[in-house]
């Protein structure tokens, strides 16, 4: 099952579970959450807010959600489920080349971020100031954690020059990758061509020289 579908599973679940007037879907409630989050920090957005964005009344999104909190849950869990269908898809290539790992996990996380852009700016913005976003810091250093060792057997081949830590090079890389929440939007689409450019520019500097 795809995030997507899980975000919509949960969707299911949370109306036949709760009865009232919705108001809105949870995905729309999610949806706008998720831009006050980022418009005006988390911590500083209410559910009075919300609520007001939405034209509704408060006790319309209870409908869905139990609180501020189950938002951001579920925002870092579409974030976070993008990355690990990403990284699910090379742990797929095990008799690839680590380097064609590499540059394939690449390409699928310039993907997920073009796709689900708000969901992985807040991520990328989470701090570690509640259990939600700790657990979310976790996840993301199993990440990082798992692209290190790509690289490292990638060194270990001789595809990716040896001088270079492999830690550094990770953070390096996919940083190129966070960096397009200060200026794509998906309106500009191209997000193919934008992924091969990253593949490139990140790349070519790391491979041994022939």
């Amino acid at each position: 099952m795809t995030a997507k579908e899980s975000v919509h599973l949960l969707i299911q679940q949370d109306s036949r579970a709760r009865r009232g007037r919705p108001g809105h879907d949870l995905d729309a409630v999610l949806t706008a959450a998720v831009q006050l989050f980022n418009e005006r920090g988390y911590d500083a957005t209410s559910m009075d807010d919300l609520a007001r964005k939405l034209k509704i009344t408060k006790s319309s999104i209870y409908h869905h959600v139990r609180g501020k909190q189950e938002l951001l849950r579920l925002a870092m869990e579409h974030a976070l489920d993008g990355l690990g269908e990403a990284m699910a898809a090379v742990q797929r290539m095990p008799d690839a080349p680590a380097l064609e790992r590499l540059e394939t996990l690449l390409r699928l996380s310039v993907e997920v971020l073009a796709e689900r852009l708000p969901y992985v700016t807040l991520l990328l913005r989470v701090r570690g100031n509640s259990d939600v976003e700790t657990e979310a810091l976790r996840r993301r250093r199993l990440f990082d954690h798992q692209v290190t060792l790509l690289v490292k057997q990638a060194q270990a081949e001789g595809t990716v020059r040896a001088d270079v830590d492999p830690a550094t090079a990770s953070r390096l890389v996919f940083g190129m990758v966070n960096s397009l929440i200060e200026w794509y939007s998906p309106e500009r689409g191209g997000t193919q061509e934008l992924a091969a450019t990253i593949t490139a520019l990140a790349f070519d500097g790391l491979r041994t020289r022939q």
